[in-house]
């Protein structure tokens, strides 16, 4: 256990910009939830609490790694407008992509996906319903983004959120399905689901671009119920959530 210096402030500091985390290789989970949520899955370098904190809540196999601070110091490493007494910081993990697990189940493919809590929210249900794999566009909001931490819940301990050109991800799994939600495509509730292959979800404003478009094989629409006037679409993240629960309903139904 150590106090806190000002280095160690300034590096705290820098990770709230995706170029110092990816440079550092260094992420941070802010409060009592979602530090304890996290401490399990990754390598920390420094949980740095407060005395009232520590004296709480630490945890004791984690004594090296403990760095104390006062209110003030919290504040000013803090990356929410009400700073907590918690703040772990952790090491990004090597990801490796389970070929064999992408090709015999589901994953979902996120083509430009900009709000943290529209991701955090996407990796949330992944985890709730089983799916290991997220790809993601490189124009994708950070995964360790601050708010998308905070907003997995924990879930970002159990998926794994992979970054890269989507073309080419379909590319190498020709033989799998691609499905994508549109406002010409079949009904959802009618429509046969498999269990595997690739789901894609787009941007909030734009949908799914149009090189990748050109992959999904079936088109899928989620109907409205009003006949009369009504939201133009739905949220990204509930439009996932409807999504993957009828994927799953499906397998259930096919036993």
């Amino acid at each position: 256990m150590q106090d806190i210096n000002n280095g160690i402030i300034k590096v705290v500091r820098s990770l709230a910009v995706k170029k110092y985390r990816d440079e550092e290789r260094l992420f941070v989970a802010e409060g009592t939830k979602c530090v304890r949520d996290t401490w399990d899955y990754f390598n920390c370098k420094w949980l740095i609490c407060t005395r009232a904190w520590h004296d709480r809540l630490a945890n004791a196999t984690m004594h090296d790694k403990i760095v104390l601070a006062n209110n003030q110091q919290m504040s000013r490493m803090s990356q929410f407008s009400t700073p907590s007494d918690v703040i772990a910081v952790y090491e990004m993990p090597e990801k490796q992509i389970d070929e064999k697990e992408v090709r015999d189940g589901l994953s979902i493919v996120l083509d430009n996906i900009q709000d943290p809590g529209n991701l955090g929210t996407i990796i949330r249900l992944a985890d709730w319903y089983g799916i290991k794999n997220i790809f993601a566009s490189v124009g994708t909001v950070d995964v360790y983004n601050h708010k998308v931490v905070q907003a997995t819940m924990g879930a970002i301990s159990r998926v794994q959120v992979h970054y890269g050109d989507l073309v080419d991800l379909l590319d190498d799994y020709p033989e799998l399905p691609v499905w994508g939600t549109f406002l010409d495509g079949e009904n959802i509730y009618n429509t046969a689901l498999e269990n595997r292959g690739f789901v894609v979800f787009g941007n909030e404003g734009q949908g799914i671009g149009q090189k990748v478009a050109k992959k999904v094989s079936k088109r899928l629409l989620i109907p409205s119920w009003n006949s009369g006037d009504t939201s133009e679409s739905l949220n990204v993240g509930v439009a996932a959530a409807v999504v993957v629960s009828e994927f799953r309903r499906g397998a259930l139904k096919s036993k």
